[in-house]
């Protein structure tokens, strides 16, 4: 097995200052990207960045097939209740590396308990592409064993489990990049830069439009198969008895594992909303809204809704599924629009796509790839594109989102106490419990 960078350190110098140090002896005061470096060309191990991944469905093989193929990353361990989904990415990443001749072929191994990742001393870094209930244990223990983390979206399952996740990444230093990939691409960052510095002259409402939801058919209890850890697939959610149907990509609409469309693609396009328009997430925000919820079956999230938010100010969100707005996040000012999405931009007034952001105006974090952006901040201890902090605010507006249109009610949420403002109700439902022994 490969040493760690943590075991190549030598007189107390720390595994982020090591890191910090090879970056720089590799690229003076510039930290080179994955993509510069060259995809082809092969890294001493000691150069290399351990990764570990915790959760290998859709989301997490797409980004082991991402990154086994970035010259300064070993991908060390694959984790997931399913043995056979890490099987399989096992195989992959062990014939990729035989294939390209890199050392450490053999050296990818597999489990079902995420603990045993993060035990392991040769990792300095893990993604979760976990279940959205799954995320705030997995990202919060990574955080405290030293571990840096690329942490898919929704954040976390709940508002109070954001603000604990935050924290924990704050107190032990790491470097957490959450998967809103779109603060990555330049078409996001060029419509939020117009809007921010006023091209589109007063802005006055947002348009966010996400996929609906969907309902699901009744799933009758099955036997566990003999491949399955369903202990640890359940984790922290209420215990239920196994069924196929639940535990597949349909668990993205059964509350007790996400809240739905309105969470898990609203954060995508609510992140951009907030990244034009920041004072969406200051002061005190008003939600309200109405929902369609299946009437039966397995799914218990909403299929449909029409939410408004609005500041103190008078800027108006209105956020709904996209059969009431176009997919995408769209900004509307007195003298213009650009709307966004990724598919391409837009706008009107015309010539407006044609605008050069001057060098006195503001100009927002350039990340160009999201994964480069990730394996720079590793080493240079930077805050990477889309830091915890975004990953937690725009979480926010899309569980609020659900508890107003749940509720049938208004809500007032108060940014700085990060509470529903003489609502008892609201403020239960920012929290839940999780199932023993699993405490964050």
């Amino acid at each position: 097995m490969r040493q760690s960078v943590t075991d190549r350190l030598k007189g107390g110098l720390t595994r982020r200052a090591f890191l910090a140090g090879a970056a720089t002896a590799v690229s003076g005061p510039q930290v080179v990207s994955a993509a510069t470096l060259g995809r082809g060309g092969g890294k001493a191990p000691s150069e290399r960045i351990g990764m570990g991944f915790i959760g290998v469905g859709g989301r997490g093989t797409s980004h082991v097939h991402t990154l086994m193929h970035y010259p300064d990353v070993q991908i060390c361990a694959l984790c997931d209740p399913f043995a056979a989904k890490c099987e399989e990415a096992r195989k992959q990443v062990e014939k990729h590396y035989a294939d390209t001749g890199r050392s450490g072929a053999k050296d990818c191994q597999t489990c079902s308990d995420f603990r045993e990742v993060l035990a392991r001393d040769d990792i300095d870094a893990v993604v979760v592409a976990s279940p959205e209930y799954w995320h705030a244990l997995h990202g919060a223990r990574a955080a405290e064993a030293g571990k840096d983390v690329y942490g898919e979206k929704a954040l976390t399952l709940t508002v109070r489990e954001g603000r604990a996740l935050v924290d924990k990444v704050r107190r032990y230093g790491c470097v957490y990049q959450v998967g809103m990939q779109q603060r990555s691409a330049k078409d996001f960052r060029f419509a939020c830069e117009l809007a921010r510095n006023g091209y589109l002259g007063k802005l006055h409402t947002i348009q966010v439009g996400v996929p609906a939801g969907r309902a699901l058919p009744e799933a009758p209890p099955a036997p566990v198969p003999p491949n399955l850890d369903y202990e640890m697939w359940l984790g922290p959610a209420p215990y239920t008895p196994y069924n196929e149907l639940k535990c597949t990509y349909n668990w993205y609409f059964i509350y007790d594992y996400c809240v739905g469309w309105i969470q898990s693609w609203g954060v995508h396009h609510l992140d951009i909303a907030r990244w034009g328009a920041p004072g969406l997430s200051k002061g005190l925000l008003k939600v309200k809204g109405t929902a369609v919820f299946p009437e039966a079956g397995l799914a218990d999230t909403s299929i449909t809704w029409r939410v408004e938010c609005r500041t103190e100010n008078g800027l108006l969100l209105s956020f709904s599924d996209n059969g009431h707005h176009e997919q995408g996040c769209r900004f509307e000012g007195d003298e213009g629009w650009v709307h966004v999405n990724r598919s391409g931009i837009k706008a009107q007034s015309a010539g407006l796509l044609d605008t050069t952001i001057k060098p006195d105006e503001e100009h927002l974090y350039s990340s160009k790839n999201h994964h480069d952006n990730f394996l720079e901040c590793i080493r240079s201890r930077n805050d990477p594109a889309a830091k915890v902090e975004d990953g937690h605010a725009s979480n926010v507006i899309s569980i609020l989102a659900d508890i107003a249109t749940r509720r049938g009610t208004e809500i007032t949420w108060d940014w700085e106490r990060e509470t529903c403002i003489g609502d008892d109700e609201a403020n239960r439902m920012l929290s839940r419990s999780m199932r023993s022994p699993w405490v964050l």
